[in-house]
């Protein structure tokens, strides 16, 4: 088993080079299904949700090839069958991306249901409901979502609730169906635009992503021979600012989209932090204790879910008692009992929690319950006083790139540890 040992506090200070999206990417790759052909995906994350995904891709029968860490060339053009490995699916959440790719190249699908973070309830009704909209039948029997259609066909597809995965997922069935699909109350994440524009380099036709209405008007086929690079990481670089505002450090972001980062911004700039916006570059710095606030997490333009407990530290330290209302999913506070363990006094109660600031955290053995928990977490141990180990790495494996030598690389007294 390993852990994080991290030794601090220590103020962060340097710079940051932000890698490529996760959740893009984890996207992209299952859209290479619906080509017929070669490509090349540049600045992809160096993370174990990306080496599965390959996994799963040449188990189906694409060949993979890695140019360098960050860059493969993916010839999907044998395809050999349309059973996805259980045991890979169900490891994380994303690989339900296969179904749309599936549906529009080859008609049918077999997969594990989603597995990824105990993040409470995720159901994936919006995403069949846009199957079979477009014409699939889809069933879900021990644990297993077998997807068939003999033919898709465009059609008007009105979400319920704005959810990303379903959006994406819609969009990738979309692409090769006769006619134009709608979709209707869509979420507008960057990595949504992103999955929209890598497709529309490959010769689909969609419009709209981005905004509330995504058009995509169904095209023969894709083409191969396209090289596209990820767009940056608009969580990994909001992890980042905040850990400057929560050591009271100062961090210089490269490679990242400060568009994407507006409501983080704000919410830094109202704790008392400083922003800098360079364009393609952010300084961070903050040189006291923070302020309170109060937070909603909200789909994109709103302060993002994914940045949640990143934000907790901040404001389990803050001067003053803050709130954070969690709307997106029901388990998301796991992470407050672990700040608790290192002098936190955060009381979380369904989908709301309190934060009473206090003035120091104090090194304690804690654990990861998900992927931004254990971000969290190594924010907490750089500005908690003594020593903080971290357990359940594989969470924070699946997200962030060698997570501990960019912390070290700004100051970060942490190591990887065997035990």
């Amino acid at each position: 088993m390993e852990k994080l040992v991290i030794k601090g506090p220590t103020p962060l200070k340097g710079e940051v080079t932000i890698s490529g999206a996760k959740n893009a990417a984890v996207a992209i790759l299952p859209a290479t299904l619906l080509i017929d052909g070669v490509c090349t995906i540049e600045n992809l994350p160096n993370i174990s949700d990306i080496k599965i995904s390959c996994e799963i891709l040449e188990q189906l029968g694409a060949k993979i090839t890695w140019n360098n860490e960050h860059s493969i060339t993916i010839d999907t053009t044998n395809i050999t069958t349309t059973k996805a490995p259980l045991d890979l699916t169900s490891k994380f959440r994303a690989s339900y991306y296969i179904i749309g790719a599936m549906l529009g190249r080859k008609g049918e699908i077999e997969v594990g249901m989603p597995g990824g973070c105990k993040l409470g309830a995720r159901p994936i009704d919006q995403h069949i409901k846009g199957f079979e909209m477009l014409g699939a039948t889809v069933n879900l029997e021990k644990g297993t979502i077998y997807a068939k259609a003999k033919k898709l066909k465009a059609a008007p597809i009105y979400m319920d609730i704005v959810s990303v995965g379903a959006t994406i997922n819609v969009m990738l069935a979309s692409v090769l169906a006769k006619g134009t699909t709608t979709i209707d109350n869509a979420a507008k994440e960057p990595h949504i635009v992103d999955v929209a524009n890598f497709l529309n380099t490959m010769g689909a036709d969609i419009r709209g992503a981005g905004t509330d209405v995504i058009k995509i008007n169904g095209v023969e086929k894709l083409n191969g021979g396209c090289t596209y690079s990820v767009v940056p990481d608009q969580i990994e670089a909001g992890t980042f600012m905040l850990a400057a505002v929560a050591t009271r450090g100062d961090l210089t972001l490269k490679n990242c989209i400060t568009k994407h980062l507006e409501s983080i911004t704000a919410k830094i700039v109202e704790v008392g932090g400083n922003v800098e916006d360079n364009g393609d570059s952010i300084r961070i710095w903050c040189n006291k204790r923070p302020n309170n606030a109060n937070i909603k997490t909200l789909p994109y333009p709103g302060f993002p879910t994914d940045l949640q407990p990143q934000m907790g530290v901040v404001l389990a330290l803050a001067n003053g008692t803050s709130v954070i209302n969690e709307s997106i999913w029901e388990s998301r506070f796991q992470y407050t009992e672990e700040l608790n363990k290192m002098g936190a006094k955060i009381t979380a109660q369904g989908k709301t929690a309190f934060f009473e600031g206090v003035k120091k955290l104090y090194g304690a053995p804690v654990y990861s319950s998900d992927l931004r928990a254990g971000a969290a977490l190594v924010i907490a141990g750089t500005a908690a006083e003594g020593e903080t180990e971290i357990y359940n790495l594989e969470h924070i494996d699946r997200g962030y790139e060698n997570i501990e030598e960019k912390f070290r690389k700004i100051g970060a007294k942490i190591e990887r540890v065997k035990e």
